[in-house]
């Protein structure tokens, strides 16, 4: 059974970390356009997030880490989606496996490799797809083997340790562990190549005859989670919604700087600067009232998340289907917050924005690969059942 989850202090944390993420997202913005039309591995920018130290700002203070809460962890994610949304995706994706450590892993597990993941200065990826069952395992003595392929591995690139899951074909269901991306047969491969999110490092991973110990095992083939082992997917979730939405307030700001420094007023408009046509202030308008409410919905989602995690073990069903509910709430808007805004952009600053050398593309590319994640239209669907009949979504993967 997971240990007790322990109470997060945001607090402290808080003026340290986003003043750190501000400054990181800055020194990302100068080179976000160059490296998203490059792609590939942003390998000296990922030793910036390692050298920023914020990769420890979940870690408990018992471990050595800065013991954040997930409304902190979420805040730098916004903020450096808005300059580089692929490298805050690796971040969050960072962060998100700690979460499955504290939620997944007994208290030994938690102390050795939280301890580690502070000491060594660990980068952690994912290779936890739960619609990918081809990587399966096979039960051994002393552990498992795992052979197959993963896909959609965000953050494994580089990474230091893996989070991964195996199909047990006996048991007829997966397994949770986590590996050292070093462990013999372990093969991370380079080969993502969307037209979004191109830093992202999310491409396949081989195993063959790799060697999984019991001792890393997070989760057992068939184990029922607990209603706090699920928060992993609501953790997952806010994520991305904090993604979209960061990438939603980019493309607002690149624009509205666009307009104030660069547009020209329409001849029609009968007006001497841009920021004075009234169709434009209406459209800005417009895009604000997409903002602001999933910047609130986000920051509610991320209070309900701490508030669950601190209830550990004595977490009801019923309260983790609210935060659901919440998170699901924050995902829509922002989903169409990002979608929105990085398209709309455009008719608001005009044809000279277009220009290569802005690179401004990168904020609907980058939002329209990551909002397929998962489809939206079940999230707004579990919305209209919880409207209707109050019911909270079933624990998924996804929901």
């Amino acid at each position: 059974m997971p240990a007790t989850l322990l109470r997060q202090q945001p607090d402290t944390a808080l003026p340290d970390a986003i003043s750190i993420a501000e400054a990181l997202a800055e020194r990302l913005s100068l080179t976000a356009a160059e490296r998203d039309h490059a792609g590939g591995h942003a390998a000296a920018e990922r030793e910036w997030i390692r050298d920023s130290g914020l990769l420890t700002l979940s870690i408990p203070t018992q471990f050595g880490g800065q013991g954040a809460s997930w409304a902190v962890v979420c805040q730098v994610i916004r903020i450096l989606a808005r300059a580089d949304s692929a490298l805050a995706h690796v971040f969050g994706f960072h962060h998100l496996q700690l979460a499955g450590l504290t939620l997944y892993g007994n208290a030994q597990q938690q102390r050795q490799l939280f301890e580690a993941t502070v000491q060594d200065r660990l980068f952690w990826g994912n290779a936890l797809n739960p619609l990918d069952k081809r990587t399966v395992a096979r039960a051994t003595p002393d552990g498992f083997i795992l052979d197959g392929i993963k896909s959609f591995c965000s953050g494994s690139v580089g990474a230091d340790w893996l989070t991964v899951s195996a199909w047990d074909e006996q048991a007829g269901a997966a397994l949770i562990a986590v590996l050292p991306t070093s462990q013999a047969g372990i093969t991370v491969h380079a080969d993502w190549d969307a037209f979004g999110q191109r830093q992202t490092d999310s491409g396949n991973v081989h195993f063959d005859q790799v060697i999984l110990r019991a001792g890393l095992v997070l989760q057992q083939p068939g184990q029922t989670p607990t209603p706090q082992a699920t928060l992993r997917s609501q953790v997952a979730q806010l994520i991305m919604a904090n993604l979209y939405l960061g990438i939603g307030q980019g493309a607002f700001d690149v624009a509205r700087r666009y307009t104030r420094e660069q547009s020209r007023p329409w001849f029609a408009a009968g007006v001497e600067k841009a920021t004075d046509d009234p169709l434009l202030q209406h459209r800005y308008g417009d895009l604000w009232l997409l903002l602001r409410p999933a910047d609130v919905l986000a920051d509610h989602a991320a209070q309900l998340l701490d508030d669950a995690l601190a209830k550990g073990a004595l977490l009801s069903a019923r309260e983790r289907g609210e935060v659901a509910v919440a998170v699901a709430e924050a995902k829509v808007l922002s989903h169409r917050a990002g979608i929105e805004i990085s398209n709309q952009m455009f008719e608001l600053t005009g044809a000279r924005a277009t220009s290569a050398r802005f690179g401004y593309d990168r904020f609907w590319r980058n939002a329209r690969v990551h909002t397929l994640h998962d489809p939206v239209d079940y999230k707004v669907r579990d919305l209209g059942r919880y409207a209707l009949n109050g019911s909270v979504p079933e624990p998924t993967a996804y929901s």
